[in-house]
Order: structure tokens, then sequence, then C-alpha cells
């Protein structure tokens, strides 16, 4: 069975007020589970830059490093809405701040699941996930938000 292969499409942007501006993108088009396991990668590339960066941080292996990457999406998508609903009157006291517990709690428990993640401390977990944020936030932007490669090329036109 072959693999199907990536299509790439021009699609346009709108025009600016003068439009004499066209700018347009480049989307580069794979299979639904690329996009799924690009967003993995780039999970599991933040969590190893907040590795490096945070002290009381460590990953046995690239292996525990990639389950980290997916057990983490998956706790950030059903077990962390349930906390923020619980603890919604404290977020709101605290303007929000409260939030950066919550997604360090996320940490720690994505590390007691796993065996070769090693937390410290909550300090060390909340650190991680701003530095792991970032990190995610930054790889993100490199590509689109349905995790296909987008170029965006802005021409003039005479």
């Amino acid at each position: 069975m072959r693999s199907p292969r990536a299509k790439t499409r021009w699609t346009p942007w709108p025009r600016n007020a003068r439009g004499t501006c066209h700018p347009r993108r480049l989307v580069v088009y794979t299979p639904a589970m690329n996009g799924f396991f690009i967003r993995l990668l780039i999970s599991a590339f933040s969590l190893w830059v907040a590795s490096k960066l945070v002290p009381g941080m460590a990953f046995d292996s690239t292996g525990t490093l990639l389950v980290a990457a997916f057990v983490l999406g998956f706790v950030n998508a059903f077990i962390r809405p349930l906390f923020i609903l619980l603890t919604l009157p404290l977020t709101l006291m605290t303007l929000g701040i409260f939030l950066l517990v919550i997604n360090g709690l996320m940490m720690l428990l994505v590390s007691a699941l796993l065996p070769g993640f090693e937390l410290h401390g909550l300090l060390p977990a909340i650190l991680a996930s701003l530095v792991s944020g970032f990190a995610g936030w930054f790889a993100t932007s490199l590509i689109g938000p349905t995790g296909r490669i987008e170029v965006i090329v802005a021409r003039q036109r005479p």
C-alpha cells in the first residue's frame, strides 16, 4: 500500500484596504496523523527544553520523553479542565495566577505516573510548565493551527 503524498495548494488572503498587496499562504497538506505526530514531537521538544533549563527536572530516556509528551497531552485535555472548573473561585480571586499552580500540578501528575520522569517539587513543576509552554508556543508558531506546515508569502503587485 502506498502512503499518501503531501499536497500543496496556494490559498488567497484577503486584500488590504488599498487592494495593492496580495499575500498568499502556501499550505502543505499532510495526512491527519502526521499533524498529530508533529504536535507530539513539538510537545516532546518543549519538555526537553524544559528539562535542560529547569533544575529538578530530568528524563531517563528519549522514549520516556515521548511517552511523557503523550501523557501530558492526555492530562491537559481531560483532567486539567476539571481542575480548572473545581478551582474557578480561587482562580478568579487570584486573577488567573492560580492557573500556574494547576499547570505545575499537571506536570507533577505526569511525573508521578511515569517512572522515568522526575520532578522534585512544585516550584520546578511550575517553572517546567512555563518553559515548556513558551517553547511549545514558539515551535507551534512555525506550523499552522491545523498541524500543517504553512509558509506566508507577501508579494507587491505593480
